[in-house]
């Protein structure tokens, strides 16, 4: 069998895994690129079909299972506004339960007090606990346990 039509094979299930995302038919796709290999030094069919099918095989009982296993963890880097919680900052106008300003990771974000009985005083430093939008939900670092 021509190395083209293994490549050919390879393009063709390339091409369907972008379109499923299974993981299944792109290491099929990887296997019918070994199979081509496998054909342009000369082998014969029967030789690129044993290529064809120990490479799916090890892709489907090893491959697959690692990255199904990596794609389920969540992300470590948190990013834009998620990346603020759990910083401290330094509270620049009194933060109550409705308004505030603190300085922020070199900026200032408007505040309040995730304790809506607290009034946090101006230099305290608070805790970000959550982003609602552009506001900083901050509770005061002293009072933590």
């Amino acid at each position: 069998m021509p190395w083209f039509i293994w490549l050919a094979a390879a393009a063709a299930l390339g091409v369907a895994e972008f379109f499923t995302l299974t993981l299944v038919l792109g290491l099929l796709a990887g296997a019918a690129v070994v199979a081509a290999v496998v054909a342009g030094v000369g082998v014969g069919v029967l030789g690129q079909f044993v290529a064809f099918g120990v490479a799916a095989t090890a892709g489907l009982l090893v491959v697959r299972p690692v990255a199904l296993r990596q794609m389920a963890q969540p992300s470590l880097v948190r990013e834009g506004s998620d990346a603020l919680i759990g910083r401290r900052a330094e509270v620049m106008q009194e933060v109550t339960a409705t308004r505030g300003l603190i300085k922020l990771s070199g900026e200032e974000w408007s505040a309040r007090a995730f304790d809506e009985s607290l009034v946090i005083p101006v230099g305290a430093l608070v805790d970000v606990v959550e982003i609602e939008g552009a506001t900083a939900i901050v509770y005061p670092r002293e009072l933590l346990p």
